[in-house]
């Protein structure tokens, strides 16, 4: 087999192979012994039918057949000889089988260069030490009064700015039809609110009705309804005071397992100091990987980065879902989107060329049992056996991923214990 590497660029190659005729011929005559054994022609038993016959009759197919055979074998063979790892299937073109000559093709593919790692000792670390700034504990409680507030009706007293009402209410733009609603719950007050509503509702009273008017400004947001006069209809039925719980005791049981206020404060506290030290770990781990992607001084290969745009967007795609909202009804740009990350997944793929290259050069393994405790720990997340989880990733293809992403961690653990920390 005759093969000749070509180097369009650092990362993508060519790989032009030639097979010999005797091989390509061999392998013809047996997929044609294949092809006789169930082929069924007129004139000629089962299994009887000569092998020119059956080669005339099912050329096309036995040629095709020949090729997807051959190549496989001839580019693993191939790359194998030279030690080259695409980072992606490769590309076949310009095929030519015929019986008696020669196939021959080109594989492109994209491939990771040799590269030199830079000096562990020179990526600087800022540690950062945790704080709280002096009202985090407070406005956290506020948000978790806010969060327990309760409507209680109102009865005795006209619509004031504030309360939340319930009414039925019909709207009537020029040249559509009516728009109505019934039990609508409207918080007087609210920014979302059409420009004057508050105005006409507050001072009405509940079984009260009214009819006017609202004329929205000629730059208003919708432009549907920008300079446009538009007729409401409206009938109170309900009047509701918000009413935010006291910060007490009794609001620290109702929580939980808290039995006085100052409970409550102190695993608040706890809880963001939490928070603070993961936000500074995370952040230390972003700037590391940021500065040990510039060891990469050629164009990592496309092929990976478009494989980290693609996670990028359905990691996105799925914390939509999580906020219950469907992607395919948002108004996102998303070839605008996937073109602004993508010198973003750029880097992400260069950090993850050189902790690759850390961990081979510094031998670093996951064992089976870091596995089977990275599986225990998200199935305790998601409410499943670690055994239900290795199953739906083994039947993704997914332990592998697991297997490469616990290893790059531990390379971010070398480099950091290996890294310059200056003082914050």
């Amino acid at each position: 087999m005759k093969t000749e590497f070509v180097d369009v660029s650092e990362t993508r190659k060519s790989l032009v192979v030639e097979i010999p005729s005797t091989v390509v011929d061999a392998e013809i005559d047996r997929v044609a012994r294949d092809y006789s054994k169930a082929a069924r022609i007129p004139g000629f038993r089962p299994g009887k039918v000569p092998s020119k016959v059956v080669k005339q009759r099912f050329r096309d197919q036995i040629l095709h057949d020949v090729a997807h055979g051959l190549i496989p074998r001839a580019v693993d063979d191939a790359l194998r000889e030279r030690g080259v790892e695409p980072v992606d299937t490769p590309d076949i073109r310009d095929v030519v089988v015929q019986e008696g000559q020669p196939l021959k093709f080109t594989a492109s593919f994209e491939t990771v260069p040799a590269f030199e790692l830079g000096t562990y000792g020179s990526v600087q670390l800022r540690k950062v030490e945790p704080a709280l700034e002096a009202d985090a504990v407070d406005r956290a409680l506020d948000r978790l009064r806010e969060r327990a507030a309760r409507y209680e009706p109102v009865e005795g007293r006209p619509v004031e700015m504030g309360d939340t009402v319930v009414l039925d209410l019909l709207r009537e733009v020029p040249g559509e039809a009516e728009d109505k609603h019934e039990d609508v719950s409207i918080d007087i007050g609210a920014s979302a609110n059409p420009p004057g509503l508050d105005d006409e509702i507050v001072g009405l009273r509940v079984g009260d009705s009214k009819t006017f008017t609202l004329r929205y400004p000629d730059d208003y947001a919708n432009a549907d309804l920008a300079g446009t006069a538009v007729a409401y209809s409206v009938t109170m039925k309900g009047i509701k005071k918000r009413v935010v719980p006291e910060l007490d005791d009794e609001f620290a049981r109702d929580l939980g397992d808290f039995d006085t206020l100052g409970a409550l404060r102190a695993r608040v506290e706890q809880d963001l100091r939490r928070e603070a030290e993961i936000k500074a770990e995370r952040e230390m781990r972003a700037d590391l990987l940021k500065q040990v992607a510039g060891w990469v001084t050629f164009e990592v290969p496309e092929a990976l980065v478009e494989r980290e745009l693609d996670r990028r967007i359905e990691e996105f795609a799925r914390r939509l879902i999580d906020q219950g909202v469907d992607p395919r009804k948002t108004d996102i740009d998303w070839a605008a989107f996937r073109q602004g990350q993508h010198a973003a997944a750029r880097e992400a793929v260069a950090g993850a060329l050189v902790l690759d290259e850390v961990a081979r050069r510094e031998s670093l393994t996951v064992s089976d049992a870091e596995i089977e405790a990275e599986l225990g720990r998200y199935g305790e997340r998601t409410g499943r056996t670690a055994a239900a989880v290795r199953a739906r990733l083994e039947k993704e293809g997914g332990i592998s991923r697991l297997y490469t992403g616990l290893r790059r961690e531990k390379a971010v653990d070398f480099l950091r214990s290996r890294a310059t920390i200056v003082g914050s």
